[in-house]
């Protein structure tokens, strides 16, 4: 595996040229320190307080979407990836009006591009952790192309945004991606890995030194992973909140929408809907006004 010797970018107050051919070229690029220290800890305070409210209400699905459970290093339930967080927070709805992320819609190139708060899973919360019980410890290789043919619709570019909100270096785990693959033709994207099923090193794949309150985008057809982390308890400790930017048509989610074939295929490789101790339910709620802190 290729060490990180990704070069240093700041986002500051928008994209830059620099940043374009960067990006247009590998399909990833890192932003160091979006969120500062204390921003940071006002965003974490908000996402333990959306956890708090979906536990307690029992909710196992957003919009169609799953939530996946598990269980965290004292023993305590913990959701392991919350779909439309921002749903769910005044503060949250807030950081997806930031300039900064808006003008990332500029990496689309010539296309029209929004942030997807309703779209796809809306703002996403992934939470691994290696604990007896965790449910998310790794992601394996994918892209996030294939979603739109289970959606019925042809490939459109896309972002993910990742904002990192815990330190995770090189040596923790964390992102793997294969740079360059977004201009690879539709059989390798479709058919170069094994999608989610394939968690093996690759000799061409790049990982990062990433500090809580970092940023990274990649191409939705980059080839990418998560690899688990060597340690457990705290120090395995990885969140992430990703954002999508997307094109094409407007396509919101509502709480009547259907749970998506990929998250169906997900659940049958393991990925158990709820905790231990959650009891059944299946309600669902689109918007909770919850006070910003």
């Amino acid at each position: 595996m290729e060490t990180n010797n990704q070069p240093i970018f700041h986002l500051n107050e928008g994209i830059t040229n620099t940043h374009l051919a960067y990006f247009r070229k590998h399909g990833i690029i890192q932003f160091k320190s979006f969120l500062d220290k204390s921003k940071l800890a006002f965003i974490l305070s908000e996402v333990q307080q959306v956890q708090e409210l979906l536990l307690r209400n029992n909710i196992q699905k957003v919009n169609g979407i799953p939530l996946k459970f598990g269980t965290d290093v004292d023993g305590s339930p913990l959701i392991q990836r919350i779909a439309f967080a921002s749903h769910y927070s005044n503060t949250l709805r807030s950081l997806l009006k930031d300039q900064r992320l808006q003008s990332l819609i500029a990496l689309l190139g010539p296309y029209d591009g929004r942030i997807g708060e309703n779209e796809k899973d809306g703002l996403v919360i992934n939470h691994y952790v290696n604990a007896a019980e965790s449910q998310f410890k790794q992601l394996g290789w994918h892209t996030d192309s294939p979603r739109d043919l289970f959606l019925g619709s042809r490939i459109l570019p896309m972002l993910n945004v990742g904002i990192h909100l815990d330190d995770c270096p090189l040596e923790n785990g964390g992102l793997r991606v294969l740079p360059g693959t977004h201009e690879q033709g539709l059989l390798k994207l479709l058919f170069r890995k094994k999608y989610f099923i394939d968690n093996n090193p690759d000799k061409k794949e790049v990982g990062f030194d990433i500090e809580a309150g970092d940023l990274t985008v990649h191409d939705g057809r980059l080839w990418h992973r998560v690899q688990q982390s060597p340690f457990t308890g705290e120090k395995s400790r990885r969140r992430v909140m990703y954002i999508p930017i997307i094109t094409g048509a407007y396509q919101p989610k509502t709480a009547n929408s259907p749970t998506p074939f990929y998250h169906k295929l997900a659940h049958l490789y393991g990925n158990k809907p709820q905790w231990a101790h959650a009891k059944a339910h299946t309600e669902t709620l689109t918007r909770v006004n919850t006070p910003t802190l």
